[in-house]
């Protein structure tokens, strides 16, 4: 017989009654009925119910270890009584009847319970995090991850991509995210840098001709964390192609991520093509460059009908350039004060200086702002919105930016409060259409609006002669239920139009040449078209597993603060590793503060 097992925790059936089986795995919980205990044993791939009668001989040293220790039984294979059976487990129909037990590893009091979720700090969690992706919950995401991460390679296979590695160590750059740097001991005072992404790398495998590349990449950058950005390091299904459109790069990961979704993530599925949304229409719309479609409200302007309402608040918002946006919301005029009370107060929360609602109720208008406006004013409103009895419209006035922005934070808001949101289904859109330039609010100068390296629709003769804030990007991001999966472009490869898309951003061929000289070479020496872009795996299956929080779907994440409590990380290193990197560490004053306080 096997040393540790013959059998899983979870293969055990009606047919394997009679059979001698040893089984090994972790004391998920233990019951004493009259003497006779109850143990479930659980490994990685289930639960097997084990039986332990008072006349063992090892029955005594039950007393000596705790939930969670690791136990091997050999043992016989019976049918339970019919009602005794568990249907809610796979081998819910047998028990094991322990001959023989040996403790594999006994386990000391536990930091928190592991059979059944509790609230744990998530600091607790994170120190012992090897505990906590014992719990089935978090088990089964990394098992998703896993799952996820080889159809992804599955199928960028059979579709004649090649995965290739690109280096980890490498040169810093000037755009983007706070670089991590790595202090070179053979060039003292030189830093490689971790990529950000392997951008440069994957564009450079085009010009050598490969033509099709993914990797699950590695990708560091030193920013705070959100709900779905981890700190520090990230994973991303990084893709590139050679003689591409835009088109063509949609369909390919529209097919990719259309098949992700339906075999792992027990939702409905937008079918294809994803829906395009211009960049324009969809801050306009709701307010965001990554919409949830999730959500049927949207935002519509009325800026006219109070440009000249006796409403002042608003009409001298729109005498200054200002816009107002309305939002309908069918069917709520029934709502408490309360509603649209706190409502206003969630609106001053995200900025609004305040917000106004008119409510169409028994053949009328109930708002606080009704009189101040004609029945004209009024009427073109119930048009605008094609208001019915007993729709509500609110009304935010600002700048148009920030009315767009508030305005997107209520669209949501109200979507939670009303449960508005179809909780079932994946909802995918292409965001499109990107300005290339944009203006640089604290300086009146021209600056790159996103990527710097997208080709500008239009090319050449778009730079030479159009203004520079109504060039369009090749630039487009992918978003599922609002979450930005990716963003990627088709690439600028010609030289003389990078050149002169800097150079309206403000920056000299010199400059380029120096900060971007391995890439522009190369576009000099025969570059084809190409384009790609890099869809978040972190996010994708933190969507996949309908988990909020991204921390929940890595497996050694870092906290809040980019740090890795379970490892201490990041931690001091020793005078000697400085001495031999050529460093030395000079605090903030305050930290330095901090530390002579603690030793004196």
């Amino acid at each position: 017989m096997a040393e540790y097992r013959t059998h899983t925790c979870a293969v055990l059936r009606k047919s394997d009654v009679g059979k001698e089986v040893k089984i090994s795995g972790w004391v998920h919980s233990v019951r004493d009925h009259g003497g006779v205990i109850f143990i479930d044993l659980r490994d990685h791939y289930g639960l097997t119910q084990v039986v332990i009668n008072p006349e063992k001989n090892f029955y005594q040293d039950l007393d000596r270890w705790r939930i969670e220790s690791v136990i091997c039984f050999t043992g016989l294979v019976v049918a339970r009584i019919d009602e005794t059976i568990n249907p809610k487990l796979e081998t819910g129909e047998i028990e094991v009847l322990a001959e023989s037990m040996e403790v594999l590893g006994e386990a000391e009091v536990l930091p928190f319970q592991i059979a059944k979720e509790e609230q744990t700090p998530e600091a607790m969690r994170l120190k012992y995090r090897f505990l906590d992706l014992r719990h089935d919950r978090l088990h089964k995401n990394i098992i998703l991850r896993s799952q996820v991460i080889a159809e992804m390679r599955r199928k960028l296979t059979s579709m004649g991509f090649n995965e290739f590695q690109t280096p980890i160590l490498t040169c810093s750059s000037p755009e983007g995210a706070r670089d991590y740097l790595v202090p070179s001991r053979l060039h003292p005072g030189k830093f490689y840098a971790l990529p950000q992404a392997p951008q440069q790398f994957k564009q450079l495998l085009m010009v050598a001709g490969f033509d099709k590349y993914f990797q699950i990449a590695p990708c560091f950058r030193d920013e705070d964390a959100r709900a779905d950005r981890s700190p520090g390091e990230f994973y991303q299904l990084d893709l590139e192609m050679s003689f591409v459109t835009q088109d063509e790069i949609f369909a390919v990961i529209e097919e990719v991520l259309s098949e992700l979704f339906e075999k792992f993530g027990n939702k409905a599925v937008d079918s294809t093509p994803f829906v395009r949304l211009p960049y324009a229409e969809a801050k306009q719309r709701f307010g965001s460059d990554k919409p949830d479609l999730r959500n049927p409200l949207e935002m519509i302007d009325v800026s006219e009908s109070f440009r000249d309402s006796g409403f002042n608040a608003f009409a001298g918002v729109v005498t200054k350039g200002g816009k107002v946006k309305a939002i309908k919301v069918p069917g709520i005029a029934g709502k408490p004060r309360k509603f649209f009370d706190d409502m206003i107060k969630f609106a001053q929360s995200v900025g609004a200086k305040g917000m106004a609602y008119i409510i169409w109720t028994g053949g009328t208008e109930k708002s606080p702002i009704a009189k101040f406006m004609s029945r004209e004013e009024l009427d073109s409103l119930m048009t605008a919105g094609n208001i019915v009895e007993g729709d509500t419209m609110f009304f935010l006035a600002d700048k148009e930016d920030k009315a767009l922005d508030i305005g997107g934070n209520v669209l949501t808001e109200l979507a939670d409060k009303l449960e508005l949101i179809d909780k079932d289904v994946f909802k995918f859109c292409w965001i499109v259409d990107f300005p290339m330039f944009e203006m640089d609010e604290e300086t009146g100068k021209i600056i790159f609006s996103h990527n710097p390296f997208s080709m500008p629709q239009g090319g050449m003769d778009a730079l030479v002669k159009e203004d520079p804030l109504d060039i369009l990007a090749y630039q487009y991001d992918i978003v599922c239920n609002g979450v930005e999966l990716s963003s990627g472009a088709i690439r600028n490869h010609r030289p003389e139009i990078m050149y002169k898309a800097f150079d309206i951003a403000g920056y000299s061929q010199a400059e380029v040449d120096e900060n971007f000289g391995g890439m522009i070479n190369a576009f000099k020496l025969g570059a084809p078209p190409h384009g790609g872009l890099a869809p978040g795996v972190d996010r994708i299956v933190m969507l996949l597993a309908d988990e909020p929080n991204i921390r929940e779907v890595i497996a050694f994440p870092f906290n809040q603060q980019a740090q890795d409590l379970m490892m201490n990380a990041p931690a001091e290193v020793s005078i000697r590793q400085l001495k031999e990197l050529s460093l030395r560490v000079v605090l903030p004053k305050k930290e330095q503060e901090k530390q002579e306080k603690q030793e004196s």
